[in-house]
């Protein structure tokens, strides 16, 4: 419905899905979906709906990166703000007005085809931001970014798992040039878990069983297994620490 609704307000605008398989209320993993996938969809309008806060107070905003001539739409809830602070400076945010926006429907709990959709529609024809609400300052709009890694003088890198794909490959929120200090070979430790993690250019080079760390598609480095899951075999989850050190 979402679709009909943009055809039927921008007729002929081609619209991309990215995906549909974000967990449910999951606001995190649709935000790190989003900052993963932004450099790849612009410009363009950047429309994103995880949102477990529908129907209540919380906001609904339209942010301005000027610079990528991208606009993103959706709740004001930490879905967006990772992927507008990829895609550069915040240049103009508003506070999405319903009554003003809003297209007729049965409710208030599918903001994606009643606001978002008709004001993504319109923006991508070339609406001025302003005349869909009030201005907001970006320093207000809610989450964060995507943290960086921390290094300490021990050498230590510390990472974030930012997320697991369904091979059990483990993002980690860091790339290559963050640990070429560290060599070939590094010391992994993962809560209770310690082992040899060797960098590797594909996952066939590693050997079975042997824990990798290969550059993904994204550029970031990914604690993996040649055909098995990383995941699986060290217990690590979305949101745990890595630790990699000298070895």
């Amino acid at each position: 419905m979402v679709h009909r609704v943009i055809a039927a307000e921008a007729p002929g605008v081609p619209v991309v899905d990215v995906t549909h398989l974000v967990p449910a209320h999951d606001v995190r993993a649709g935000a790190l979906t989003l900052w993963r996938a932004a450099p790849w969809l612009v410009p363009g309008v950047i429309l994103g709906v995880v949102d477990p806060g529908v129907g209540t107070a919380r906001r609904a905003v339209a942010v301005e990166v000027a610079e990528a001539g991208a606009v993103l739409v959706g709740p004001d809830n930490g879905l967006l703000l990772p992927a507008a602070h990829a895609l550069g400076r915040i240049t103009a945010a508003v506070e999405l007005d319903a009554a003003r926006s809003r297209r007729a429907g049965r409710g208030v709990t599918f903001a994606g085809r009643d606001l978002f959709a008709p004001v993504s529609a319109r923006i991508a024809l070339g609406a001025d931001l302003a005349g869909f609400g009030r201005p907001l300052d970006p320093a207000g709009l809610a989450g964060d970014p995507v943290p960086a890694p921390q290094r300490e003088p021990t050498g230590r890198v510390c990472c974030e798992v930012l997320w697991i794909d369904r091979f059990g490959n483990v993002q980690l929120n860091a790339g290559p040039a963050d640990v070429e200090h560290l060599g070939a070979v590094v010391a992994l430790g993962a809560g209770a878990t310690t082992c040899q993690a060797r960098l590797a250019g594909a996952f066939a080079e590693l050997d079975p069983q042997q824990v990798g760390l290969v550059t993904d598609s994204y550029g970031l480095l990914a604690v993996s297994l040649n055909g098995a899951s990383a995941a699986a075999l060290l217990g690590i989850r979305p949101g745990d620490r890595i630790f990699l050190d000298p070895p």
